[in-house]
């Protein structure tokens, strides 16, 4: 997957602020507070699994580009998806997630 770097820094800068902002006003308890019910629940156990999926996915594409992913795991599960964003932010060139040409025979 490949999202052009402007998209992805459109993206993370507000959303990073904003969660930096509530994180400082509620703190992490607050956030979890807010999910204790059952929608809320629901929406957190969602996000959890989504988290989960986008880690499987950073895991696999650093290792076929040769990333180091650890960082950008460790983000993902302290600050969501900030952690996803950066990692596609910071993907070189080359990465795994950059447009594949077909192999030419001859």
């Amino acid at each position: 997957m490949s999202l052009p770097r402007p998209l992805v820094l459109l993206l993370l800068l507000p959303f990073a602020a904003y969660s930096l902002w509530v994180l400082e006003t509620v703190g992490y308890v607050g956030l979890l507070k807010a999910h204790l019910h059952p929608a809320g629940i629901q929406v957190f156990t969602d996000l959890v699994l989504m988290g989960v999926l986008v880690m499987v996915w950073m895991w696999r594409d650093a290792q076929a580009s040769g990333r180091t992913v650890w960082p950008y795991l460790l983000l993902t599960l302290t600050l969501g998806s900030i952690g996803a964003l950066l990692y596609l932010l910071l993907a070189p060139a080359t990465s795994a997630n950059a447009p594949r040409r077909a192999p030419v025979h001859g």
